[in-house]
C-alpha cells in the first residue's frame, strides 16, 4: 500500500495551504514531519487524511482507511458538541453526548467493536472504560485526547495520522501509548508530526522538513550527520531575556514578597460519583513558584479552577485569593484581575477572531477579544511582547489564521503582559515547534527571577523543567477503585 502526492497545492483556509508536494510514502515506512510553527506540518498530514480543497496536482492512494488524530480534529468534536448548546434558541431541547456515543460514532459495527478484546485493551491500556457514561462536554484535555487516539486505533486504519499525540497526556500514558505504536508500527504505517524531538519514536524511518507550506527536503532516519544537521536548524539558543514593562495605570499588583496571595483549607470536592479532591491544604506567598502534576483526571483542572474562581464549590470551601474569603462578596473579576492564566481548554475555546495584537491587548482587561480602547502605552507594550514572542510580523494577521502553536504562543503572551501576582500555565509547550517551546521556557524562567509574580506550572514533559521552580505538588490516586486524590506537597 502506498499515497502519492503529485506536485499537489491545497487551500485550508485563507492563512493556510499546501504548495507543490511532491511526495510519496509506501508500506513499511514511518514518517515524522518537522518544521516551525505555522510551517504547514499540520495541514500536511491533514492533506494526507484526504482533508483541503485540492487546487492542483493529484493524490493518489492504496489505503483504505486513515485515521488521523490532531488538535483541529480535536477541536472540531467539542464545536460540535457546543452547537447543542445553542439548540435552546430553537425551542429544541438538547442532550449531551455520552463518552460511548461519541467513540462509537462512524464505526462499523461498532456494537460489535465495543465488545471485542482489542476495544477491551484500549479502555484498559488508557484507564478509559469508567470515562464511557460520562458526558463528552465534562472530559478533560487529556481524556480527550485519550478519546480521540482510542477511536482511532478502533477504526483498524491501515495508515495512521498523528499530530503531537503525548500532548495532554501524563506520563504513564505517554509510556503506554509509546508501548502500543511500537506493536503496531509492525502491521501499519505511521505519519508523526512531533515538535520536540525527544518523542520520535526510534522506529521512524523518515524525516520531512515542512518549510512555508513545502516539503522542502526529506532524510533517511540511518543518516545520522543529516539528521543532526536537520535538528540543529530547528533548535535556537537564548540569551536572557528583558521582559517588556508592565503598564502601572492598569496592573493592580500590590503584593510584597512573602505575603500570602491565595491559601486553601482542607478543600474538598465532590460530584455524585465520588470525590475528587478530599481535605488538601495549600498555600501560595507572592513571589513563590510551583509545579503542578498528577495523572489525567487527577483533579489539576479542578484545583486551578478553584483558584481562578470558575468552580462553582469555590464558594462552599474555605479558600482565600487575593484579600479575599471566597463567597464575601467578591467578584469574579476581584479575583481574575490578578491572574494570567493559559489552559488547553482555554485555548481550545478561544474563537474570537480578532487581531493578534487585539488578543494582547486583551490581556490587560481579561476579556475574550477587545472592547476598550487601549492606550498607546498599552499598544507599545503589546508590540514588545509580540517582538518577545517572535511573531511581530503577525500583528495584524487574525487570530484564527494563526497556526495552532503560534497561537498558543500568542495566548502565553496575552496572559503575561499585566504582569500579574499569579501566572497559571497548563501546559503551556503544548504544540510548539523546538524554537518556540525553548523560547516559553526561557521566558517563564525569566519571570522567575521576579518577586513580583508567582507561578503555577502543569507540565508533564520531563523535559521542559523550569530552573526557577523550586515547589511541587503533585495530586495522587487514592484508595482502589475511588476517586479520591491526596496531594504531596514540597515547599
Amino acid at each position: 500500500m502506498s499515497i502519492h502526492l503529485s506536485d499537489i497545492s491545497v487551500d485550508f483556509s485563507q492563512q493556510f495551504s499546501v504548495k507543490h508536494v511532491t511526495w510519496s510514502l509506501e508500506q513499511g515506512q514511518h514518517w515524522v514531519l518537522v518544521g516551525q510553527n505555522g510551517a504547514g506540518k499540520s495541514a500536511l498530514a491533514a492533506l494526507l487524511a484526504g482533508h483541503g480543497e485540492i487546487i492542483n496536482g493529484t493524490l493518489t492512494t492504496t489505503f483504505k482507511r486513515i485515521a488521523l488524530v490532531s488538535y483541529e480534529a480535536q477541536q472540531a468534536l467539542i464545536d460540535k458538541e457546543r452547537e447543542k448548546d445553542s439548540a435552546d434558541i430553537l425551542d429544541v431541547v438538547s442532550t449531551p453526548s455520552t463518552v460511548k456515543q461519541i467513540l462509537c460514532e462512524d464505526l462499523p459495527d461498532n456494537s460489535k467493536i465495543m465488545d471485542s478484546a482489542g476495544c477491551k485493551r484500549l479502555l484498559n491500556l488508557f484507564e478509559f472504560s469508567d470515562l464511557l457514561t460520562r458526558n463528552f462536554i465534562d472530559l478533560s484535555t487529556g481524556e480527550t485526547r485519550k478519546l480521540l487516539l482510542i477511536k482511532a486505533l478502533l477504526s483498524q486504519p491501515d495508515l495512521l495520522i498523528l499530530d503531537e499525540p503525548f500532548d495532554g497526556l501524563d506520563s504513564k500514558m505517554q509510556d503506554n501509548l509509546r508501548r502500543l505504536l511500537n506493536e503496531l508500527h509492525q502491521d501499519i504505517c505511521i505519519v508523526f508530526v512531533l515538535n520536540r524531538w525527544s518523542e520520535i519514536p526510534s522506529f521512524v524511518t523518515h524525516y520531512a522538513l515542512v518549510v512555508q507550506g513545502q516539503l522542502q527536503s526529506t532524510v533517511n532516519a540511518n543518516d545520522i550527520d543529516a539528521i543532526g544537521d536537520l535538528q540543529r536548524l530547528l533548535s535556537l539558543q537564548h540569551d536572557d531575556f528583558i521582559l517588556p514593562e508592565s503598564d502601572h495605570d492598569i496592573t493592580r499588583n500590590h503584593y510584597k514578597p512573602g505575603d500570602t496571595i491565595v491559601s486553601l483549607k482542607s478543600v474538598n470536592i465532590r460530584y455524585p460519583q465520588g470525590a475528587i479532591i478530599e481535605n488538601l491544604s495549600w498555600e501560595i506567598k507572592c513571589g513563590q513558584h510551583w509545579q503542578l502534576s498528577g495523572p489525567n483526571g487527577s483533579g489539576k483542572t479542578c484545583l486551578l479552577q478553584l483558584i481562578s474562581g470558575d468552580h462553582p464549590q469555590s464558594y462552599v470551601n474555605d479558600i482565600y485569593v487575593f484579600g479575599y474569603q471566597r463567597g464575601s462578596g467578591e467578584s469574579i473579576w476581584d479575583i481574575k484581575q490578578n491572574i494570567g492564566f493559559l489552559s488547553n481548554a482555554f485555548h481550545l475555546s478561544y474563537r474570537v477572531n480578532c487581531s493578534l495584537l487585539h488578543v494582547i491587548l486583551s490581556g490587560f482587561y481579561d476579556s475574550i477579544g477587545l472592547y476598550q480602547q487601549p492606550s498607546k502605552k498599552q499598544t507599545y507594550l503589546a508590540k514588545q511582547w509580540l517582538t518577545l514572542g517572535g511573531l511581530i510580523e503577525y500583528e495584524n494577521t487574525p487570530f484564527q489564521q494563526l497556526s495552532f502553536g503560534d497561537q498558543r504562543l500568542a495566548l502565553i503572551l496575552r496572559a503575561m503582559v499585566k504582569h500579574p501576582p499569579l501566572l497559571i500555565l497548563d501546559e503551556p509547550c503544548n504544540g510548539l515547534d523546538e524554537i518556540n517551546r525553548q523560547r516559553v521556557l526561557a521566558v517563564i524562567e525569566t519571570i522567575t527571577l521576579s518577586d513580583k509574580t508567582s507561578i503555577i506550572y502543569v507540565n508533564h514533559h520531563g523535559d521542559d523543567v523550569i530552573g526557577g521552580i523550586h515547589n511541587h505538588i503533585e495530586l495522587e490516586g487514592g484508595s482502589s477503585g475511588s476517586k479520591i486524590y491526596y496531594a504531596s506537597i514540597n515547599a
